[in-house]
């Protein structure tokens, strides 16, 4: 038979609303609060979770939507999201949208659905521009990207600032025709490809190429580009899993790195050191993503109404040997 709460209390000789008070986290003494949990734990109880939610506002749970969490990128963050919210007593449903605007939509129904208290969402580039967060009824900490208009908290990275800290880097080694490999679904591409752009304004060949943001893709494209006549002669992939597509294409292809080819991307994956050569990448403060996301969400519950705010934070350059410098 199921376990109630009158049971739970008769068993704790005290009333149903001292039980509800304790499993609810109320205001009770040290003694009750003891006396409870022990009769808790003997019976067996288990709370009816959506009873309450339909009882309450707050349900001590987040979402987190992320959009490949293969990537190792949003696996790191989603370690941090998840540490800082168990510390706070917060439980996390994880989601996985594919890059897919259709999936975006169903979870962030799902989320009304559960009644969440917020939402940390790594979103494509259409639905952050269109994202109406105040008909969500909860609020939204963007990770990794935001589109132009976004209209909620978010944790971002430099991503002009990295991406032309990449091309600086490589012009400086002595490599002239830079080209780039960016993705088509999220903000996140199209900052990058902003960064990569602007750096070489000054007249050299600054070839760009976008493609859906898988390795297979990445690796599709590369292995075409190498056999074109004006193949660059330096690549830059504007995130993890393609920077690891453009490695298998060249490895494939015979290319030598550096000596025919500079390789340089995003994300300081465990594989991009023990390759070889290693690989010259812009390193992501990925813990201090997640974490600030968690907190600036929190914060955000508990001040629904102060200002919007926009964590910007800078990458780091990891210098290895696949971007040498040309004899």
């Amino acid at each position: 038979m199921t376990t109630s709460i009158k049971d739970v209390a008769q068993l704790a000789g005290v009333s149903v609303a001292t039980v509800s008070r304790v499993l609810g986290n109320g205001p009770v003494s040290a003694a009750l609060r003891a006396k409870v949990e022990a009769a808790v734990a003997q019976s067996g109880y288990r709370p009816n979770l959506s009873a309450r939610r339909l009882r309450s506002q707050h349900t001590h749970t987040i979402g987190l939507i992320v959009s490949d969490i293969r990537n190792p990128f949003f696996t790191a963050v989603s370690r941090a999201v998840e540490d800082v919210a168990y510390q706070s007593g917060m439980r996390v449903i994880l989601c996985n949208t594919d890059e897919n605007p259709d999936k975006e939509a169903m979870y962030l129904r799902l989320m009304q659905e559960e009644r969440v208290s917020g939402v940390i969402f790594a979103a494509t580039r259409a639905t952050a521009e269109a994202l109406d967060v105040a008909g969500l009824g909860f609020p939204v900490v963007m990770i990794d990207r935001a589109g132009p208009s976004a209209r909620c908290d978010a944790v971002l990275l430099d991503n002009r600032a990295a991406a032309a800290q990449l091309v600086e880097h490589l012009l400086g080694a002595g490599y002239r025709r830079i080209g780039g490999l960016f993705g088509n679904t999220s903000s996140t591409g199209a900052e990058r490809h902003a960064g990569f752009v602007a750096m070489a304004a000054a007249g050299l060949s600054a070839a760009a190429r976008f493609v859906a943001p898988s390795a297979e893709a990445a690796r599709a494209e590369a292995a075409g580009w190498l056999r074109e006549a004006d193949a660059p002669e330096a690549l830059i992939a504007s995130n993890g899993l393609l920077l690891l597509g453009a490695v298998k294409a060249v490895r494939e292809a015979g290319v030598a790195v550096p000596g025919q080819l500079a390789l340089a991307g995003f994300d300081n994956d465990s594989w991009t050191e023990l390759a070889d050569p290693g690989m010259t990448v812009i390193e992501q403060p990925v813990d201090e993503i997640g974490r600030a996301a968690m907190e600036m969400l929190l914060e955000r519950l508990q001040q629904p109404g102060r200002p919007l705010r926009k964590v910007v934070l800078a990458g780091r350059l990891v210098a290895r040997g696949s971007s040498q410098a040309r004899r």
